[in-house]
């Protein structure tokens, strides 16, 4: 057994059971282990920032790790962005990343770089196996790191010796790390504040939206507590029978008009919340003035935990509001939308599905009309970097096959990770996706307006416009393997969706909205 055995059996003990990789030279040990451990499932991706986004999606669903395969410093350096989202989602990841043989980095060759250095940032766990007697130890520990609390990217540098050298070690298992319930002490504090505070809010945020979190925090919201989510949140359930938080608007000034008067914000899984970007004259911190923030749980801690106690320190009733079953029988007509979008998917999404958003400016009109459609879990953009939707849907597919995943996404967003959608034909994956077709960045026409730097003109109007020319998204998807139509009217579209959510596989649907 070698150093590459060695981490494979490892990360195998620690179920860690997918891999996501775009190979080079220094990773051929790793990819001949592959084949002495079919229990590991290798998926191949066109771009690392595939991979990466992939692991991501997996991790958000499966609630457990998989591993990337990257080829040294620029193959890290081409996933990053996505690696950026996960550190913000916190979701477990073993980063793999090849490196030159030890004793080959000192000669320089033209792709030796700081590998540590390069990851640090977007890394809660970096090191580097410089022995093959080493590799197992450190993969267990970048397991145990990937899961935190509060988790995040754990990065194993793996030399190309240490991969080759024969090694005796056997695999070592670690167990994953226990959230701590925040102190009695606490409890007391936030519920004698509640109670009295004038207009108090509870945001959530990470581990507090899961589905037992939410259903906590529904509680509150029965004892005239308002809650609110995080504007991007990690994973969301929504639908039938699950309550909907209102959620922190994503522009600064409706953010503040949505707390006005509001005089106690509780934080469970999340911090204060702060505006995405700067503005002349405008706030960056969205608190209204006179607004005491107090923490119930940090990100580390146990928020489920947390709002179940703080629901019954102020005698909450057992249960909170949740959406009711309504859907209309109405089909959308006329020009297509996001809304017209998301009436056709409120009708016809099946139980269980998955939504992996990166809709941008779209996704707003879709999430309006989807609060009471069947029950499913929406993965977010949680670190501003566009270019995740289609690597989350290829990861959500590949951690839940029995699940169907819709991926929405605009066009300029999907033409950063296109190659993904090459991964899902050739894994099979049971994956519709829906590229809104504007042939514009639309968020920055919005961005150019807020930012005070006056109208587009022709020259700055380019560089805001994909038009010209225009992305053939028919073409493009079917030379990449996926059965794709385009829509461009209401009733198309709701046709089209309703048979792609009955038939298994990957298609895409370009939807040509104005």
């Amino acid at each position: 057994m070698n150093g590459a055995d060695a981490l494979l059996a490892t990360l195998l003990a620690n179920d860690v059971t997918a891999c996501f990789a775009n190979p080079g030279t220094s990773e051929m040990q790793f990819v001949a282990a592959l084949d002495r451990q079919p229990a590991m499932r290798s998926v191949l991706c066109l771009f690392e920032g595939v991979a990466t986004g992939a692991a991501d999606g997996y991790g958000r669903i499966a609630e457990k790790p998989a591993c990337t395969l990257l080829h040294l410093g620029p193959g890290y350096g081409n996933g990053v962005a996505n690696l950026h989202n996960a550190r913000r989602a916190h979701t477990p990841i073993v980063n793999v990343i090849g490196d030159h043989a030890t004793y080959h980095r000192q000669y320089d060759a033209p792709l030796n770089s700081d590998i540590a250095a390069l990851a640090a940032p977007n890394s809660v766990w970096v090191k580097s196996a410089e022995r093959a007697d080493a590799v197992a130890e450190l993969a267990a520990e970048a397991v145990a790191a990937s899961y935190g609390p509060p988790g995040g990217p754990a990065s194993l540098i793996l030399p190309a010796d240490s991969a080759w050298t024969e090694t005796s070690s056997s695999p070592v298992v670690v167990k994953k790390p226990a959230r701590l319930a925040p102190p009695g002490s606490v409890i007391d504090a936030v519920a004698g504040a509640l109670r009295a505070a004038a207009k108090p809010v509870v945001l959530i945020g990470g581990q507090a939206c899961q589905a037992e979190g939410l259903a906590q925090a529904a509680r509150l919201q029965a004892k005239d507590v308002t809650v609110m989510v995080d504007t991007f949140v990690a994973r969301l359930p929504r639908g039938t029978g699950r309550f909907t938080p209102q959620r922190m608007p994503y522009f600064a000034e409706a953010a503040l008009k949505a707390l006005e008067g509001v005089d106690l914000m509780v934080l469970a899984g999340t911090t204060e919340p702060v505006a995405f970007f700067a503005y002349p004259d405008r706030p960056s911190l969205l608190m209204p003035s006179g607004c005491r923030a107090m923490r119930l749980a940090s990100r580390t801690e146990d928020a489920v935990e947390a709002l179940a106690a703080l629901a019954d320190a102020i005698a909450a009733p057992r249960e909170g509001p949740s959406e009711p079953h309504v859907r209309t029988d109405m089909s959308p007509s006329g020009d297509l939308s996001p809304q017209s979008i998301g009436i056709s998917i409120a009708r016809h999404l099946p139980d269980g599905a998955i939504i992996c958003d990166d809709g941008v400016t779209s996704s707003a009109g879709v999430a309006e009309q989807t609060t009471a459609a069947a029950p499913h879990d929406v993965l977010g953009l949680t670190g501003g970097a566009i270019g995740i939707g289609l690597p989350l849907a290829v990861g959500a597919a590949v951690a839940a096959p029995d699940r169907k995943v819709v991926a929405l996404t605009g066009d300029g967003s999907a033409m950063y990770t296109v190659q993904a959608l090459w991964t899902l034909a050739r894994e099979d994956l049971d994956v519709t996706v829906v590229v809104f077709v504007n042939n514009s960045y639309r968020i920055l026409n919005i961005e150019m307006a807020r930012t005070g730097s006056g109208a587009a003109g022709p020259r700055a109007q380019r560089i805001l416009d994909i038009g010209e020319p225009e992305i053939d998204w028919v073409s493009l998807a079917k030379s990449l393997g996926l059965p794709t139509i385009s829509c461009q009217r209401a009733e198309h579209f709701e046709s089209v969706f309703a048979s792609a959510m009955k038939v298994r596989g990957p298609q895409l649907i370009a939807a040509l909205v104005p």
